[in-house]
């Protein structure tokens, strides 16, 4: 249906999917909230319960103490906040550079950063941890932090919001007042790519902050813990204590939550601006 300004006007079939959509993606986190408000005894019966109990605050405050999440908490958002500003930063600058720089070599570099998604990172583990270990940076947030600094994707997205938001007019105006490239990118590229910026940002620091893989192996629970490697450490033991473990991991993602809840706006608006031409 459309309505009087032309927009079209959505059916109940839509807001029936939309609902059932909502439920799927709302369950997972409503019921680690359930699970952590009760006993790991209360969990293991038939059928799970699925209204709150009343243990969470001391849940909580178990998983915040012998976890550490506090200071796991402090350490991912530190590692987070700078995968996501130096992946924004350097994709954006390399982004531009094979968008609208003429250089020699330039299509077989982009086709050898393009490959590189090609590549499993499971099979780069064993040298970069050899690396980090010569450097001295084992359990160090270093060593989380500089190999994913820059990302294929990232340089991807940039560089194909820029030959879309960036005439080429635009640039040789510019330099033909007179503008330096520092000033060419800070007057014409970031505001061209600001809203591929916030889009990479955000997701980047949502990857960053939910990456599991690579931080248990450089780093341990009794160091420099990030929220995954803290969790891990709750799990372990003879008989892990379930429902602090659904604690520790609801403490992890509330803060993922609000950086979600600021800037989802960002994420929907960068992504359809993309999408939507003209």
């Amino acid at each position: 249906m459309s309505a009087a300004d032309g927009r079209e006007r959505a059916g109940w079939g839509t807001y029936l999917l939309l609902g059932a959509f909502t439920v799927v993606s709302v369950f997972p986190l409503l019921w680690t909230a359930v699970a952590a408000s009760r006993t790991s005894g209360r969990l293991a019966q038939s059928p799970p319960p699925f209204r709150f109990g009343r243990n969470l605050g001391r849940n909580l405050s178990v998983a915040w103490t012998e976890g550490g999440m506090g200071e796991a908490l402090a350490n991912t958002a530190l590692v987070a906040g700078s995968v996501a500003l130096g992946t924004v930063v350097l994709s954006t600058l390399a982004g531009f550079a094979f968008a609208r720089l003429r250089f020699r070599f330039r299509g077989a570099l982009l086709l050898l950063v393009g490959a590189t998604l090609l590549v499993p990172p499971q099979l780069g583990v064993v040298p970069l941890y050899l690396v980090i270990a010569r450097l001295g940076w084992t359990d160090q947030l270093q060593a989380v932090v500089l190999p994913s600094l820059v990302s294929a994707f990232g340089v991807l997205y940039l560089r194909q919001h820029l030959v879309e938001a960036l005439p080429p007019e635009l640039l040789e105006a510019a330099r033909m007042d007179g503008a330096g490239t520092a000033r060419v990118l800070w007057h014409l590229v970031l505001p061209a790519a600001r809203p591929a910026m916030a889009v990479l940002g955000t997701l980047s620091f949502v990857a960053a902050w939910n990456d599991f893989f690579w931080p248990v192996l450089a780093l341990t629970q009794t160091g420099n813990p990030t929220v995954q490697v803290a969790l891990t450490g709750l799990g372990r033991g003879y008989v892990p204590d379930t429902s602090v473990v659904m604690a520790g991991a609801l403490l992890g993602t509330l803060p993922l939550l609000v950086v979600l809840a600021v800037f989802g706006r960002q994420i929907v608006g960068g992504v359809m601006r993309g999408a939507v031409k003209g």
